[in-house]
């Protein structure tokens, strides 16, 4: 369309020859857009004077467009639908009830109590496109900052203004062991009970694994040895199986527990964690994040007093 550089055109415009079109006159025109007819024929006049050209013939009943005009309400008719889903879409976005929630776990056995929380978050967020990493293999932080995560679930907390850390839960770590295992005639577990122990861990740092950071290293005891295990329920069935023992939160062990597969004690006088979920600061206040920490406190709340 040959339109002047200086014609300014502006939605308002495209919405005016819309209303027009459809009343047939200027003040059914006015009426719909809420404006006088001497503002609506004074805009008219104003865009007529930039284009150059005439929109509408005079004293036509109904009111008929020029060529020009119709040129203007043909762009109109695909300007404004197109704007008004767009309008929408920016909305659903904001508001969380559309959009993507790509979110990883810090945490090699926390899908076991994500996963069953998801069939009803996204029965009530069906427009939010989600998207499950169980253990990243990336670095996550800058991750969560580049765009490629959208929440990360951990239990690690780095103090920076471009994200936000939402505390869910407090959860402890225990040692769980085979029934007939020495350990299990202890009430709780001390550091120097580990030295003799082969040790089920997670193939990470070990400045990420609190068995270590937080009970063996300031103890000073080493186990007899480390075996690495990137699977909880095989780390589960090892212990199960006298094959060495794990320091795990109580949701990874409890249905071997409670079968009598394994058994669990408190390390010392309790290592406690707080899981949080990391987002970006701007994102914190989206409603689908928080309805799914909400979702998350609930349920391991209720585990917390079972």
């Amino acid at each position: 369309m040959a339109v002047p550089s200086n014609a300014g055109l502006e939605i308002k415009h495209l919405r005016t020859l819309t209303a027009l079109a459809e009343q047939g006159s200027l003040a059914g025109a006015a009426l719909t857009l809420n404006l006088t007819q001497s503002a609506l024929s004074h805009q008219l006049k104003e865009l007529e004077t930039r284009l150059n050209l005439e929109l509408y013939l005079r004293k036509s009943r109904p009111l008929v467009l020029t060529a020009a005009g119709q040129l203007l309400l043909s762009l109109a008719r695909q300007v404004l639908p197109a704007l008004s889903q767009t309008e929408k879409q920016l909305h659903a976005l904001q508001s969380g009830e559309a959009g993507r929630l790509h979110l990883a776990l810090d945490c090699h056995s926390c899908i076991q109590w994500l996963l069953p929380l998801l069939p009803d978050f996204r029965r009530q967020w069906p427009g939010v496109d989600l998207e499950v990493e169980s253990v990243p293999g990336f670095d996550a932080i800058n991750a969560l900052l580049g765009g490629q995560l959208d929440l990360l679930l951990t239990s690690d907390v780095q103090a920076r203004g471009d994200l936000h850390f939402e505390p869910l839960f407090a959860f402890d770590l225990n040692l769980v062991m085979a029934p007939d295992h020495p350990l299990c005639h202890q009430s709780r577990i001390e550091p120097s009970d580990l030295g003799p122990e082969v040790l089920l861990v997670y193939p990470v740092e070990r400045s990420r694994m609190d068995i270590f950071s937080r009970f063996l290293q300031p103890a000073g005891v080493e186990p007899a040895r480390c075996k690495l295990v990137d699977n909880t329920s095989v780390m589960l069935q090892m212990a199960a199986a006298g094959l060495g023992v794990a320091a795990l939160p109580r949701w990874a062990s409890e249905e071997f527990v409670r079968q009598g597969l394994l058994e669990a004690r408190p390390l010392g006088g309790g290592v406690r964690r707080h899981m949080y979920g990391a987002v970006r600061a701007a994102d914190k206040d989206q409603a689908c994040l928080q309805s799914l920490f909400e979702r998350i406190r609930s349920k391991m709340g209720e585990q917390k007093e079972a």
